[in-house]
């Protein structure tokens, strides 16, 4: 029998970009990171916002572990630029979050859906290759190189007028599985998060009396869940000790997809 071998659940001193992360599941996921010892990129539309989560990151008395990047995840140029950016600021490049994301209602009968298509496709599914590919130079130089991309329930089932989001996030799940196989023999991993009813940005503008009817209804935790509790299933896929651990589409809704009626 083989000995116990320990492995390590520490990502101090590795780095770590996240897009989006000025707000909502980005920015509990690059506090946690920082708070976890990792170096990390702040990076989204506005420069002022990235710095403003750098400073609470400060204030939490973690001096030095962030830096805030403005980055328009559909720029690929920009994206380019600042994934150099940041590895060379930080000495390499181990952890790439894909979390940007917005959402904008699309009825495919009506002419805006376009409108809606384009935008969409380009933030939420083709910006998340470009990232990664723009990446992999330095992952593979990394020790324990993670990727995790952010997807959505919406991934994994549909509701009606969301098609071009519908869409993307399915789209995320594929590449997700299809760069895990290609990723796979240079060790490294690519999963996916699929977060459910979280209290964010996006979902602000729902009444509270409607999201407590519809959380009773269709979540069997019977709430939605704060950013936090998915940046700490994020924290778990990037984990060195995570190594074995690619291809997988991990739900973070308490319980929405698996209850029938």
């Amino acid at each position: 029998m083989e000995p116990y071998q320990t492995l390590s659940r520490s990502i101090a001193g590795k780095t770590a970009i996240i897009t989006g992360a000025a707000s909502g599941m980005g920015r509990a996921t690059a506090q946690l990171f920082a708070a976890e010892g990792a170096q990390v990129a702040v990076t989204d539309l506005r420069q002022e916002a990235c710095d403003a989560v750098v400073a609470e990151i400060e204030a939490a008395g973690v001096p030095g572990k962030a830096r805030g990047w403005a980055l328009d995840v559909s720029d690929e140029a920009a994206i380019k630029r600042v994934v150099g950016d940041v590895a060379e600021s930080f000495g390499g490049l181990d952890i790439v979050v894909n979390n940007a994301g917005f959402a904008i209602p699309g009825d495919v009968g009506e002419e805006s859906y376009e409108d809606s298509w384009g935008p969409t496709l380009a933030v939420m599914l083709s910006a998340h290759q470009r990232m990664i590919r723009a990446a992999l130079p330095y992952l593979r130089k990394s020790e324990s190189p993670r990727i995790v991309n952010v997807a959505s329930t919406e991934g994994l089932g549909a509701t009606p007028g969301n098609s071009p989001y519908v869409a993307a996030k399915h789209g995320v799940i594929g590449l997700t599985r299809g760069l895990a196989v290609d990723l796979g023999r240079e060790g490294i991993t690519v999963n996916c998060i699929c977060p459910g009813p979280i209290r964010t940005g996006i979902t602000d503008a729902i009444p509270e009396e409607h999201k407590q009817i519809y959380a009773k209804r269709r979540v069997p935790l019977r709430r939605y869940a704060i950013p936090e509790e998915v940046a700490h299933m994020t924290l778990s896929c990037v984990l060195p000790a995570a190594s074995f651990l690619t291809g997988a589409v991990i739900p973070v809704d308490g319980g929405l997809t698996i209850k029938n009626a």
